[in-house]
């Protein structure tokens, strides 16, 4: 055949059909032709892929900060939860679809901002100042290099570029204010009769009633599920320390030394002259002739000024420049190598260009050397930081001990309890809303109620029920939910039955009177009971009022309003199946001239907020119906 295809194929016909394999091959690859695709992301936002390592990786974050949160709302187990999967997806969808809107719209997050964000991080610093030891040393533990980092801090202050911008232009006027206050400040003059509970006539239950009203009923009668577990503890509290030798005291001062120093700082500011990326020569050109002039015009006595009326950057010109007190390692190496090589009182006249971000006029207000403090002044303090220190090394190697040991030998707590010398301890029975005691936090419920647990007869991963406190777990019993025998409930059914029907008849009663009333019945006349009178009942000061029941305090002030001058009366169902009689008489609103000017602008502020997350999260809505959004559940 391909004999035949030769002689049939020679020539420039031959050529033809040649070249354009060529170029397929050399414009598509080779290895298109052997290799074939295979997709691995969890979601595709346009050409964006969120993968499952980043996905994974996400959900690891939560993970560690739900452990390390005593009293979080969430737990380890939640995040198996596919509804909770999916929602740190849409997440990461709604981030990705900011950040692509950030490209559009050419918006970027400069160097200086993600240097403030760490440098204000409390977990990088040392007396309340940034310490770059701390923040290598800190970085290194998690494995990452400070790029990576800062690439992290970056993405992240990156898709709070639009709702910032959205918040700063929210505006709430002050007629929104007023109306507020208005309402806050109201105040009403009400009237109100609790009727008495009406006599049955017919008090008979029959048994077949009884047993039709327990089968309607049924869960209303079931106990539910409950469990028992062995459980091993360790707590940090627990655990021997120790007094420290003067070996170990010195051996910790030499390896922290910077925290029981004062690093080298320099106070200073700045002005700054930003210079566009991927900035023409005329625009570089332009940025510094212009930087140039400032800094030949800047004295100590007119720098805040001019960096007021020309600094580029947002978060300091507001305070004329002013960065602080700045330690070696927190500005970019060329603001760095410049401040540290300035005199106290210097400006720099001929600019300092940083990458990424432009010219700075750089003016060093004072200066402070470093120095470290004497052994012999800081023992004691070293002696409670390693203490300190030695617990939490201590807790975290038992705890990771227990862990491993658990997970060794799922079966049964046996082995991890005599390897470790600890005593296992039975939990009394509990449902999956807590119990009594250790099984009414809610992470020690949810943990017992897992499946590795419940269903598959395993020993739990760690649960850190709050900071120095971890368990493991193993079934120890397991109540599956079952109804209660009708002879056992018999009486109970029979009560709620007689009690349905006394409500039944107290809210025909209530709606009998309000009728009466509303066609211009006396209620002094047709209301046998007292009418109480509550003038004056303001908004804001409903928990101070004794002795009216909650229901009609919660309800009344989303009642009517009198209708030319007349009460208009509701019903209200309060407990016990008692309905009370309610009328508003009058109806007065607060007066927002008597609100402080601190107060109204608290509320502005919280109003802007609120205004301005409802508004990002339309954004996102508005972005997300115009994206092409492909998410692949069988990764999940």
């Amino acid at each position: 055949m391909l004999q035949a295809l030769r002689n049939k194929i020679h020539g420039w016909p031959a050529a033809i059909v040649l070249g354009v394999c060529v170029f397929a091959v050399a414009f598509f690859g080779i290895e298109s032709y052997f290799v074939s695709r295979v997709d691995t992301y969890v979601a595709k936002v346009g050409d964006q892929e969120i993968s499952q390592q980043d996905w994974q990786n996400r959900l690891n974050e939560l993970r560690q900060q739900f452990s390390q949160t005593p009293n979080s709302p969430y737990s380890a187990a939640d995040l198996e939860k596919p509804e909770f999967k999916q929602k740190v997806l849409d997440g990461m969808i709604s981030q990705a679809l900011l950040q692509q809107a950030n490209t559009n719209l050419k918006l970027t997050v400069s160097d200086l901002d993600v240097r403030n964000t760490i440098g204000g991080d409390p977990g990088f610093q040392v007396n309340g100042q940034f310490s770059p030891e701390a923040y290598r040393a800190i970085l290194n533990m998690q494995g990452m290099t400070p790029a990576m980092y800062e690439a992290k801090i970056r993405s992240s202050l990156s898709t709070q570029l639009i709702p910032q911008a959205i918040s700063s232009t929210t505006l709430v006027s002050e007629a929104d204010v007023d109306n507020f206050f208005r309402l806050r400040m109201q105040k009403r003059d009400l009237r109100f009769a609790t009727l008495p509970r009406p006599s049955l006539t017919d008090a008979n239950v029959s048994d077949a009633d009884i047993e039709s009203f327990y089968k309607q009923h049924i869960v209303d009668y079931t106990v539910p599920e409950q469990v028992s577990v062995d459980y091993l503890e360790v707590k940090q509290a627990d655990l021997k320390i120790g007094t420290p030798t003067d070996e170990q005291l010195h051996e910790y001062y030499d390896k922290f030394k910077q925290r029981y120093a004062q690093p080298e700082q320099r106070e200073a500011s700045h002005i700054l002259i930003e210079v566009p990326k991927n900035a023409t020569p005329d625009q570089q050109k332009a940025a510094l002739e212009k930087a140039k002039k400032i800094a030949a015009e800047a004295t100590p006595e007119n720098f805040a000024k001019l960096a007021a009326e020309n600094s580029d950057d947002a978060g300091s010109k507001r305070t004329g420049g002013d960065l602080g007190w700045l330690e070696k390692g927190v500005a970019n190496a060329a603001f760095d190598t410049a401040l540290f090589g300035m005199k106290k009182g210097d400006i720099t006249h001929e600019p300092v260009l940083s990458p990424d971000e432009g010219y700075h006029i750089i003016w060093l207000r004072d200066a402070r050397d470093g120095d470290a403090k004497p052994f012999a002044e800081v023992r004691g303090q070293l002696a409670s930081d390693w203490a300190k220190n030695e617990g939490e090394r201590l807790y975290n190697e038992r705890a990771g001990q227990m862990a491993d040991l658990a997970e060794r030998n799922p079966g049964s707590l046996d082995a991890v309890a005599k390897e470790l010398d600890i005593q296992i301890k039975t939990s009394p029975l509990f449902s999956r809303q807590g119990g009594e005691g250790i099984p009414s936090d809610p992470k020690f419920a949810q943990a017992a109620f897992a499946d590795d647990v419940l269903n598959q007869g395993n020993n739990s991963s760690l649960v850190q029920l709050g900071k120095g406190d971890a368990i493991v777990m193993h079934l120890n019993k397991h109540n599956a939910a079952a109804p209660k025998a009708l002879a056992d409930v018999k009486d109970s059914v029979r009560q709620r039955i007689l009690d349905e029907r006394v409500d039944v008849l107290a809210k025909k009663q209530a709606d009998d009177l309000v009728a009466q009333l509303a066609k211009g019945g006396d209620a002094a006349s047709l209301i046998k009971a007292p009418v109480r009178a509550l003038p004056d009942l303001e908004r804001d000061k409903l928990a101070t009022v004794k002795d009216v029941p909650e229901e009609i305090l919660v309800q009344s002030f989303s009642l009517p309003h009198p209708v030319d001058g007349k009460a208009v009366w509701s019903v209200i169902r309060t407990d016990n199946a008692t309905y009370a009689l309610v009328a508003v008489d009058k109806v007065t609103d607060g007066d927002p001239s008597k609100v402080e000017k601190a107060q109204r602008d608290g509320l502005r502020g919280q109003m802007t907020d609120a205004m301005a997350q409802a508004v990002t999260m339309d954004y996102v809505q508005a972005l997300r119906a115009k994206a092409e959004i492909k998410i692949a559940q069988d990764r999940m």
